[in-house]
């Protein structure tokens, strides 16, 4: 029989770097390496999108021991310069998923990592339908691309002990408790959430609501909303407790 594994995964969503703030930033990054296997950031990882914001986490990232996984948010596409801000990212090594996956080999584990933005549409009883003025529907159409690239992903690594899907969008409506109501259509998709429901990672982490909570779950997947203004740490540290063939996880309490 295999011996289980122990995986640590350090998670942040919305560090929104920028020079005003490289000092923490850099910290942080410094302290977590020496604490986890993994890095995942869950989107806005820069204050409006300037490469030279994206600049300051290269240099946090740089030199890192752990391998550091990232998808972009709202603001890292704010001023247009997205492709930018993740070339700034891979040059320091980051790897850079944008409706993509990878397999991270952590003692001997593959953790299969599906990312991807993630965008809007809403969830029941308030959701954008794919029917009206083309601009609409091109936002429609936008969500479907993330949907789908969500579903090769988890297709791609679905031999992995270990799979995760990392988002900046909410593809639940539970982690938006706390935020506006009348802006949930505007912080993710419950479109999101489909083939999470049909393939069932061990875990699922977003960013974007800053207000909203922590915890929820789409069918027996724990999803989490790991904005750093959530969980009131520069890194959220899961555990994940693998053998071949299955896994669960295990979460440490806040503090």
């Amino acid at each position: 029989m295999s011996e289980k594994r122990t995986i640590r995964i350090a998670a942040a969503g919305d560090v929104h770097a920028s020079e005003a703030h490289r000092e923490r930033v850099e910290a942080a990054f410094a302290e977590i390496d020496a604490d986890a296997d993994v890095i995942l950031l869950a989107g806005d990882v820069t204050t409006q999108g300037d490469p030279e914001e994206a600049r300051v986490l290269a240099d946090a990232c740089e030199g890192l021991r752990t391998p550091v996984y990232a998808v972009l948010g709202n603001h890292d596409h704010h001023l247009g310069r997205g492709h930018e801000v993740a070339d700034t990212l891979r040059a320091a090594g980051v790897l850079v998923l944008d409706r993509d996956w990878a397999i991270a080999c952590v003692d001997d584990v593959d953790v299969g990592i599906v990312g991807a933005k993630g965008f809007v549409g809403g969830f029941a009883g308030s959701s954008l339908p794919d029917f009206g003025e083309p601009l609409l529907r091109e936002v429609y159409a936008e969500t479907t691309a993330e949907v789908d690239a969500i579903g090769d992903g988890l297709r791609a690594v679905a031999h992995c002990p270990l799979r995760i899907v990392l988002l900046h969008y909410a593809p639940v409506e539970g982690t938006l408790e706390g935020e506006p109501p009348g802006i949930w259509t505007y912080l993710g998709c419950a479109r999101l959430g489909i083939p999470i429901a049909e393939y069932r990672p061990d875990l699922v982490l977003h960013g974007h609501a800053h207000a909203g909570s922590f915890e929820s779950a789409i069918a027996d997947t724990p999803v989490y909303n790991v904005a750093v203004q959530v969980t009131g740490r520069d890194f959220y540290v899961f555990e994940l407790e693998a053998t071949p063939g299955r896994s669960e996880v295990e979460v440490d309490a806040p503090t």
